[in-house]
């Protein structure tokens, strides 16, 4: 694949993002909150969790979360796999929950993860989604 290939991969996966919901992150150095806030996670945000997750964040992560979506190859860094167990036992629940929230730029990773901020005002889902990103842990 040319590096000219590569870079039109990279765009559209980017451009997707607003088209499947994921809308602006939260500014740099901005401290987003925590997002669940203790919520109860309830079946219902568990299924719209589910659902989000292979919308939203299988082109990239891929649908077992390894990092191998079609969208990985030509992102650079490369998607997170949420099977590392090193990175799963070093960040904490409220990390995850502000990647989901505000993107990666809003903590100091890759902006080529967006931000969901349509998810704000939905801490139970939020909640759900780290809790599916969690259970591909190893």
């Amino acid at each position: 694949m040319t590096i000219a290939t590569r870079n039109i991969i990279a765009v559209l996966a980017l451009a997707v993002g607003p088209i499947l919901g994921c809308k602006d992150r939260a500014p740099s150095g901005t401290a987003a909150p925590a997002a669940s806030g203790g919520a109860t996670i309830t079946a219902e945000a568990r299924a719209e969790a589910t659902q989000i997750f292979s919308l939203r964040c299988t082109p990239c992560h891929g649908p077992t979360g390894a990092g191998d979506g079609p969208a990985s190859a030509s992102l650079s860094p490369r998607p997170r796999n949420f099977h590392d167990a090193t990175w799963q036992s070093s960040v904490t629940d409220e990390h995850i929950e502000r990647i989901v929230q505000y993107g990666g730029a809003a903590v100091g990773k890759s902006p080529t993860m967006p931000a969901n901020p349509d998810l704000n005002d939905r801490p139970a889902v939020v909640a759900a989604l780290r809790e599916h990103v969690r259970s591909f842990r190893q």
